[in-house]
């Protein structure tokens, strides 16, 4: 484990701050000099890049958490440095909103101005004008708390940060090393402590506690079906997997036999290398470094553990991959399965949100097969959570494994107050309610998800070959275009369809209508000059046409 986080009041601050208090413009323009912004750089909220340059992000992004926090009349935000499933080389940072929601859209924006302001008399300008345009009160406390992954830049860019928090006389916390979930985790607990709403323990104990308690109820008992073998990046998720076992039933008491690979953090040039739920994902295939054999339950995690996959090596000793959408489909499948045998099926609506990349088999067995609705959003969880907070219980995931599933205040209460009117539905009911404590609704967490798929497989008594079968995946490949300019491409219908260059769709449309289950889609990228072409279609051959006949548009669309 990490050591204890570290408490800090910056500048001896107390309650009752005065109107100077909030911040001095010296203070900041002084301690920004120290991290000055590469003059050829744009910088862009929700991107990572190469930690050397990101000194002056991490500061500036600093003084946004206090302005947030600020806003909010005091409430905890929390900042996040991590680059997830990139290169070692990389870092990156983002903002937990109080209720450890992703940060506000519109605060996107100011992330990236402040971001990308071209001197530090700059920074201090943009600093009090958005203090002023968004009304502010300089008498309210500002809190952040903040936590890092394993990156060996970690420790320089945190050093940025505190310098903001101090410019900006804000109270902080240091959590260390932690999963970007748990942070999430932490900033919703603190914010609720003591209210109707209270999410857990604000302690990382407090989130192995909460998770290993509602793990053994919804056990009830059951044997799992033989080990999972957890591949953890050399990431974050490592020790911690490791700490939340501690918490959880041993394989002799009826708890899962939890092998852990992949997990050294003492190097740190060894996070993600050919291994993480982004290679596995990529590649379609396990880590050169698993000696899994054919069968065995396998996951990836990402490098700070907010994604996960699942696969194994068939009979045939075919890779065969379960990712986000198979995890969506199996949680759909399980709660709204409970919901029924509660007696709860017409008091409480199950749906699903996917994306366009999800698969169009899924799409079918969900709708055709459990019954349940679905909706499509733009790619990018933030858009994916808040169509989810729409349904009594809306599931979420990407293909690459980051999801979760969120209840409604109203699901929680019914599920609460339900008086079951027998044993079977006492039984259903028990496990509901667990599973709404187990699954860490603030975001996609592959140590809480990986405990949710670990219940409902030994519940339906299912190995990963009977989780495979439930549908088949329609064949599909996604190609990648570089182009001279990839804005002229404008997405639209939950990038589904192209608005613009004119004509193009209609050439999509009439190339996919001369194949079997023939789908395709084209998006540009948000970080490179390029544009993604989804493809998928009843056979391998044809998908590969496919995705090389819209790939062919593309580039003649091009400038």
């Amino acid at each position: 484990m990490a050591g204890a986080p570290t408490n800090r009041i910056a500048h001896g601050v107390e309650e009752g701050l005065t109107v100077h208090d909030m911040a001095s413009t010296d203070a900041i323009a002084s301690a920004s000099a120290e991290f000055p912004k590469a003059a050829d750089r744009k910088f862009q909220y929700g991107t990572a890049g190469n930690s050397s340059l990101l000194d002056s992000v991490v500061f500036r992004v600093g003084l946004l958490a206090a302005l947030r926090s600020r806003k909010l009349n005091g409430q905890v935000i929390g900042v996040m440095i991590t680059a997830s499933h990139n290169p070692p080389e990389d870092n990156g940072v983002k903002l937990v909103d109080p209720m450890g929601e992703m940060l506000e859209g519109s605060w996107e924006t100011h992330a990236t101005a402040l971001a990308n302001a071209p001197s530090d008399q700059a920074v201090v300008e943009l600093y009090d004008k958005l203090a002023n345009d968004l009304k502010i009160k300089p008498e309210a406390t500002a809190r952040v708390i903040f936590a890092r992954d394993t990156r060996a830049s970690g420790p320089r860019l945190v050093t940025a940060l505190v310098e903001a928090l101090k410019a900006t006389r804000t109270t902080y916390t240091d959590y260390k090393i932690l999963t970007t979930p748990q942070l999430h985790f932490l900033t919703r607990s603190l914010n609720t402590k003591g209210t109707q709403y209270e999410y857990g323990e604000p302690t990382e104990q407090g989130y192995y506690e909460k998770l290993g308690a509602s793990f053994k109820v919804a056990m009830k008992g059951r044997k799992p079906n033989g080990a999972v073998t957890v591949d953890c990046a050399n990431g974050v998720g490592g020790p911690k997997l490791r700490e939340l076992t501690k918490f959880l039933p041993t394989p002799t008491d009826g708890g899962v036999d939890i092998i852990i690979v992949n997990d050294d953090i003492v190097r740190p040039e060894r996070l993600n290398h050919q291994c993480g739920a982004d290679f596995v994902k990529t590649g379609q295939r396990a880590p050169p470094s698993s000696q899994a054999g054919p069968l065995a339950r396998c996951a990836s995690l990402d490098g700070d553990a907010d994604r996960i996959v699942y696969y194994f090596i068939d009979s045939d000793n075919t890779f065969r991959l379960l990712d986000g959408d198979r995890i969506a489909t199996l949680a759909a499948l399980f709660i709204g399965d409970l919901a029924r045998s509660a007696g709860l099926a017409e008091k409480i609506k199950v749906g699903v949100v996917q994306t366009a990349y999800a698969n169009g088999a899924s799409t079918a067995y969900i709708t055709q097969d459990l019954k349940l609705p679905v909706v499509c959003t733009p790619t990018g969880v933030k858009h994916l959570h808040h169509a989810a907070t729409k349904f009594d219980v809306g599931v979420y995931f990407e293909a690459n494994g980051h999801g979760t599933v969120i209840f409604s205040d109203l699901a929680l209460k019914r599920i609460a107050k339900y008086e079951p009117q027998s044993p079977a539905q006492s039984s259903a009911l028990e496990t509901l309610r667990a599973l709404t404590a187990l699954i860490n609704q603030t975001v996609g967490d592959a140590l809480s998800d990986l405990l949710l798929v670990e219940v409902i497989l030994t519940h339906k008594g299912w190995g990963l070959k009977e989780w495979d079968v439930t549908y088949t995946d329609l064949p599909n490949r996604l190609v990648r275009v570089e182009v001279a300019d990839r804005n002229i491409f404008k997405a639209v219908d939950a990038e589904r369809k192209l608005e613009s260059p004119p004509g193009v769709q209609a050439q999509i449309d009439a190339l996919v209508g001369k194949y079997k289950n023939g789908r395709s889609f084209v998006r540009a990228s948000g970080t490179e000059e390029a544009v993604r072409v989804y493809a998928e279609a009843a056979t391998r051959g044809e998908a590969d046409d496919l995705a090389a006949k819209v790939a062919g548009i593309v580039k003649q669309a091009g400038p």
